[in-house]
């Protein structure tokens, strides 16, 4: 069992930037490929970034590619998302989640998931 809590989120300016946390526990993470996701007023939760278990390979949605990047410290079982460049439609709750070995952008594939933190992001 994985327990995820993350940490980071706030309001900043369009422009700015943000790094979430996502602090694991009970389990290393160091098998697991972690990922996150977003979920909108309204909106379905949507797919952002996922990396490998090994960390040497991630992927990101289209909407963040080249603004978001996201990575994992095995030693800390710490997940993070550095996130610049922010837009106003990255407002939403970041969730942080988990699965054993290889990555995944569809949200039913992960067993472990974080409660969340609010990203605002002003105009």
């Amino acid at each position: 069992q994985v327990q995820l809590v993350e940490s980071g989120g706030g309001l900043v300016q369009a422009g700015g930037s943000l790094r979430l946390s996502c602090a694991a526990s009970g389990s290393t993470i160091r098998s697991y490929a972690m990922a996150w996701f977003r979920q909108a007023p309204g909106k379905e939760r949507e797919f952002v970034a996922c990396i490998s278990w090994s960390g040497g390979g991630a992927y990101y949605a289209d909407s963040v590619k080249g603004r978001f990047t996201i990575s994992k410290n095995n030693a800390e079982n710490t997940v993070y998302l550095q996130m610049n460049g922010l837009k106003p439609e990255d407002t939403a709750v970041y969730y942080c989640a988990a699965r054993m070995y290889s990555g995944s952008n569809y949200r039913d594939d992960y067993a472990y998931w974080g409660q969340g933190t609010q990203v605002t992001v002003s105009s």
